[in-house]
């Protein structure tokens, strides 16, 4: 039988049973759509990471006291970083900006509105070093840090949460019932991989946040950029050398700090978003898998309720070969036809997710193709049984069917 002809013959017998055939479709549908968007949303996440390594250029380190484990639980032996380690790391000759961080969270206040956000104090530097600078407005100064100035820049979400459409640069906040000067607000940088407005934030010196707000002579974290990504492993041996020997630590005792590049922490955020990948797509290909048994289930309804027409087309010359490919077309058909509806779901589906939540989506040209082959092979492979069976009656029990 030409391959055309028995084509037109699946068709219109998949036709004269519409509602059955789309039902059998859904569980492909759901599937594939499923697939598109998870690995859409995984793969938006890695192109994001890998985004925010190229503009940070690989070159950022942060110090943070205590101990690094397993568990992510830092020991008792913390050493106190302050301005002065920040100081003095600034001075090494592979070292281009270094920022001491502290952080809390409190209400910012202005007339009537008020916003529950981060309040971080960095120095001048810590924009060099992420890359990251005002929109409108200014960064606050050496000058600024060192008197302690009450100014603030704002992120872009708090800007608009408390102000609106009006300008706020200039204009009187109050946080944590302390009046700040807003100089400036930043650009926006948007959501985390992991879901956090990067934007929902306001920014102070640190020594402000020290001495007016927080009471203490510390910081939590020294944030220090390099010269290029190549220095990274030279100026950790070097911060470590400098610390050790700032914080008295003989040979016995261990660091009591530890330091993280921001390579390491994308390489962890990349293994995480793999690990979802696959967790995602073995989840959507049960999906898949109870789709290609409905098929054969509907397949295997198909041949008994055809069984008399079965036996005619044999007793006119149709051959078992015959018999097997239209039956084994009308499978790869219902999961074709699944798989390419489940795309354009998938597709559109990932499209507004990343309107509605803002977060990035990246469709590879190779899933919709993997996709495909999928819901094809799916058809060959759960229409198979029943094509064979039909090809295998006998025509005169055919006949006699009723």
């Amino acid at each position: 039988m030409n391959i055309w002809v028995a084509i037109r013959i699946s068709y219109r017998a998949l036709k004269k049973n519409r509602i059955r055939s789309i039902l059998t479709t859904l569980g492909i549908i759901i599937g594939i759509a499923a697939v598109i968007t998870m690995v859409a949303i995984t793969q938006g996440a890695k192109e994001l990471i890998e985004q925010q390594l190229t503009n940070l250029g690989g070159r950022s380190l942060i110090i943070n006291p205590g101990k690094r484990t397993g568990s992510g639980v830092t020991s008792t032996e913390a050493i106190k970083l302050t301005k002065d380690d920040a100081e003095a790391i600034k001075k090494l000759n592979t070292v281009t900006h270094v920022s001491p961080i502290l952080d809390t969270t409190g209400y910012v206040v202005w007339s009537n509105r008020s916003w529950f956000t981060a309040i971080v104090g960095t120095s001048p530097d810590f924009v060099f070093i992420n890359d990251w600078f005002p929109e409108r407005g200014n960064y606050f100064t050496e000058e600024d840090t060192k008197n302690a100035e009450r100014v603030c820049v704002l992120g872009k979400t708090v800007a608009s949460r408390i102000f609106g459409y009006q300008n706020p640069i200039g204009k009187t906040v109050r946080i944590e019932d302390i009046s700040f000067r807003v100089i400036g607000v930043m650009s926006s940088l948007g959501q985390t991989p992991g879901g956090k407005d990067q934007d929902d934030i306001v920014l102070v010196p640190y020594t402000t946040l020290q001495k007016r707000i927080m009471g203490i002579d510390y910081v939590e974290n020294i944030s220090v950029s390099v010269r290029t990504p190549e220095d990274i492993p030279f100026a950790e041996v070097q911060i470590t050398k400098l610390l050790r020997e700032r914080h008295a630590l003989n040979s016995s005792r261990e660091d009591g700090f530890y330091i993280k590049t921001q390579l390491n922490i994308i390489e962890r955020i990349l293994t995480i978003s793999k690990i979802m990948t696959i967790l995602l797509g073995s989840i959507a290909s049960i999906s898949l898998i109870v789709g290609g048994i409905g098929i054969m289930n509907i397949m295997l309804v198909s041949v008994t309720e055809r069984t008399k027409e079965i036996g005619i087309r044999m007793a006119v010359g149709a051959k078992e070969k015959d018999i097997l490919l239209q039956f084994l077309i009308e499978a790869v058909l219902l999961s074709i036809a699944g798989g390419v509806l489940g795309i354009m779901i998938g597709v559109i589906g990932s499209k507004l997710s990343s309107l509605i939540t803002n977060w990035p989506v990246f469709i590879s040209p190779l899933s919709i193709l993997i996709s495909f082959c999928f819901a094809a092979a799916i058809g060959i492979f759960f229409g198979l049984y029943p094509a064979r069976k039909a090809s295998k009656l006998n025509p005169i029990d055919a006949l006699r069917y009723e």
